[in-house]
């Protein structure tokens, strides 16, 4: 069998950690990448490698932390995982079979992409897109290196790549709290990115963005087949790109727009996001669905009607 290192970059982890270490016993290697944590993340650590390397905190550096993990390993394959994430044991079955298998039944391939469960808020997400939120994760370490990146890091790989069948279980948000943290720093970066870019703010894509990514997540992908879980999770994502346009707003000093204009689009939007609503209602015939949220949809395409 090909030998593996399993790579993590983390910081302040204690909770998590050990859940994600115990499930990685199958790789030839553990190497942690430690940003300077100021709990016990790093003692936890040590307890399963030797191979504990500490880097200087940059939430905005995570590349460079995980490339220079990759470049410890040694090995000819790499698990880049989190340590808020756990391979399961299906996987790990998997990834012995694929990897245990004659070179060249795998010789054209150089990463592997595995699908992942999210589980928010104590429940796992299947739908409104957050599933099967495949994740580029398994590589050749010579093939394949993380780019830089505002908000999330995105790996580079040279050539072929394949799907793997089992999960990685992600431990998400569990918290109101942690989910909203995360909203203003990842929207803040990504806010800067996008001026960088030249966008120039415009309090229309203010309110049509985030309507349609609500309109998106919640009916077009489906997220009201997870119930309140749903509901909540696309209003929050809804909010986040809010958040985003809010930033801008801030960036280019509050400007002032004509009060009359700006209702007159509103209104605009919000009477194609209600039309949109009925459509998806009638389209996925949610009557006929058993879900919590059903009698509130209804509820609310009634109220629509006499926009």
């Amino acid at each position: 069998m090909a030998k593996i290192s399993a790579v993590l970059t983390v910081y302040n982890e204690e909770k998590s950690i050990e859940r994600c270490l115990k499930s990685l016993q199958f790789a030839d290697e553990i190497i942690v990448v430690d940003n300077e944590s100021e709990d016990k993340t790093a003692e936890i650590a040590k307890k399963y490698t030797s191979k504990v390397f500490t880097q200087k905190n940059n939430p905005l550096e995570i590349d460079i932390q995980k490339n220079f993990g990759f470049e410890k390993a040694l090995n000819e394959w790499i698990l880049s995982i989190d340590a808020d994430e756990e391979v399961s044991k299906e996987l790990t079955a998997e990834i012995k079979k694929i990897l245990g298998a004659k070179p060249s039944s795998i010789s054209q391939i150089n990463g592997f992409w595995i699908p992942r469960k999210n589980f928010i808020f104590g429940k796992w997400i299947e739908n409104a897109g957050w599933y099967p939120d495949y994740q580029l994760r398994l590589f050749r370490k010579q093939k394949g290196k993380y780019t830089k990146k505002h908000v999330h890091e995105s790996l580079s790989l040279e050539g072929e790549t394949a799907k793997l069948k089992e999960h990685i279980i992600h431990h998400n948000y569990s918290s109101i709290q942690q989910f909203l943290d995360k909203t203003f720093t990842y929207a803040q970066n990504e806010a800067e990115e996008l001026l960088s870019k030249g966008y120039e703010f415009s309090y229309f894509d203010a309110i049509k963005f985030p309507l349609s990514e609500f309109l998106s997540r919640f009916f077009a992908r489906k997220g009201y087949k997870d119930g309140f879980h749903g509901l909540m999770l696309s209003l929050f994502m809804a909010f986040y790109h809010f958040v985003i346009f809010a930033f801008i707003w801030e960036k280019r000093d509050f400007p002032q727009y004509n009060s009359k204009e700006f209702l007159s689009e509103t209104e605009n939007e919000f009477k194609k996001a209600g039309k949109e609503i009925i459509f998806w209602i009638s389209k996925e015939k949610l009557e006929n669905i058993k879900n919590p949220l059903k009698r509130n949809l209804q509820k609310i395409s009634k109220k629509i009607r006499g926009l």
